[in-house]
């Protein structure tokens, strides 16, 4: 009797080592949704994915010992049909804007289950250290002979936007702001990017209204004119990751780990981001230099992983839009889903200070010597920039007007420019140079987004208004 007492405990314990190993042994699926085209997800999703960085930081340790990871990566062009997957329990992880992802939560809540908003991959910023965020990176451009050159001449036009986007947000901000009944005093039509730009060649639609990148896309590429930044409508924006919330309870240090992963990445096209906006570009198809204008120092918006009060505000924002827009009927409470707790984490993890992090507002700094003279650059509101076809950095100048002047040097001399930076005036917005217009006086080149804003600026300073040619020929 003793003996099988004593056989029948030794097989129930070597019965629970067994049972131990092999859930210590078990596979764990980590599927992450991207979105590639748009790249201000790159550091939560496409930079992770080709470098490999996640699979740096997995735990193999405590109840991961044994573990064995599946890693599965799906791209999308939208929010939404990633969204769809991450209810269907097909995905884990995803990043998105934050109109998409606030209909990622409702979307969850309504199947009776959670997401949870863990952190902010980039945002539109002023620049200022203690300033707030505003909404640059969404906008709206027109076809490029269009004679419109501002939002307020597109009443009773069509204008095109994805619709539930954060674009489409943005759009009836402005249009509120307007003074105009969105139903009755503009057409408001639905429309892909992909199917814009099609559209826009074509002359069909008067407007169209997008998110990154493809307001400055579309222009670069030739066939539209952007005539309103996102920061007119003074409302923050951002781009963020979202976690199932039973996938995070379950796995905690596994989403920190995929945190971690993102800055790394975001370190890495801090330190190199002509190199990485070449990658992007390889994977993608969106021009580097589209990609270095958002992700270069002093760039269009600012990747910051920290969740400001204007994001949190964003956030409640977007719910309420989307309430309104009748997008959902659910009753989503920010508070609860948005949470912090694994980005600090992450950021302890990586030795770097969340609450100071919390409290800067600065765009990534630009910390570079004049190409003309050597010395360091000390005001980054008066830099222009030139990228040489065929170089691999981006060339810095501590004036708009020396840069300008090198500009048309450059081509004289049979160079190829891929692109020229300038940044607004009034604003400090980074813009491409071949798109602005300019106010020349007599001791400095101004450039500026909109027509009317160099318009009032020449009015009141003095100065000769000029495109780019004229502005590039007039250079001194």
């Amino acid at each position: 009797m003793q003996l099988r007492h004593t056989i029948t405990t030794t097989l129930l314990g070597l019965g629970l080592i067994v049972s131990t190993a092999s859930a210590s042994a078990e596979t764990i699926r980590i599927a992450i949704g991207t979105q590639d085209t748009t790249i201000n997800c790159a550091t939560g999703g496409l930079l992770i994915r080709e470098l490999k960085l996640l699979e740096k930081y997995l735990p193999h340790d405590g109840k991961y010992k044994d573990a064995q990871y599946d890693i599965q990566w799906k791209n999308f062009t939208s929010g939404a049909p990633l969204t769809n997957e991450m209810v269907a329990g097909k995905l884990d992880i995803g990043s998105m804007a934050d109109f998409p992802g606030s209909f990622n939560g409702a979307a969850f809540q309504k199947a009776g289950k959670k997401s949870i908003f863990i952190t902010v991959l980039s945002g539109s910023t002023t620049g200022s250290t203690t300033g707030s965020t505003t909404g640059s990176g969404n906008g709206i451009v027109v076809p490029k002979a269009s004679p419109v050159q501002s939002l307020a001449e597109l009443k009773g036009k069509t204008i095109s936007v994805p619709f539930a986007s954060t674009s489409h947000g943005m759009l009836l901000r402005a249009v509120k702001d307007q003074g105009w009944d969105p139903e009755k005093d503009v057409n408001i039509i639905t429309q892909a990017p992909e199917v814009a730009g099609s559209a826009l060649q074509s002359n069909k639609i008067d407007a169209h209204a997008d998110f990154v990148p493809f307001a400055e896309l579309f222009p670069h590429r030739g066939y539209a004119r952007k005539i309103f930044d996102g920061s007119q409508a003074n409302t923050p924006t951002f781009h963020g990751s979202l976690v199932d919330a039973d996938y995070a309870k379950k796995y905690p240090e596994i989403v920190e780990a995929y945190l971690r992963a993102a800055i790394e990445a975001n370190r890495l096209i801090t330190a190199e981001p002509e190199k990485y906006s070449e990658l992007i570009e390889k994977v993608t198809g969106i021009e580097a230099e589209i990609n270095y204008l958002f992700h270069g120092p002093l760039g269009l918006q600012t990747r910051d992983f920290t969740w400001k009060p204007e994001y949190r505000q964003a956030v409640k924002t977007s719910i309420d839009t989307l309430k309104a827009m009748k997008r959902t009927d659910t009753d989503l409470d920010p508070k609860t889903f948005v949470d912090d707790q694994y980005i600090r984490a992450a950021f302890k993890q990586s030795g770097l200070d969340y609450d100071a992090q919390l409290k800067n507002y600065a765009k990534s700094p630009l910390v570079a010597k004049d190409a003309l003279t050597g010395k360091a650059i000390t005001d980054p509101k008066r830099v222009g920039q030139i990228w040489v076809q065929g170089e691999p950095l981006v060339r810095h100048y501590a004036s708009l007007g020396s840069a300008l002047v090198e500009a048309r040097k450059l081509e004289q001399s049979g160079k190829k420019l891929r692109t020229v930076y300038a940044h607004d005036r009034d604003t400090g917005l980074k813009l491409l140079a071949a798109d602005a217009w300019y106010v020349q006086g007599k001791d400095e080149t101004n450039a500026f987004l909109l027509k009317s804003s160099a318009e009032a600026w020449a009015k009141k300073n003095g100065g000769k208004l000029l495109d780019f040619n004229g502005a590039k020929a007039g250079a001194v």
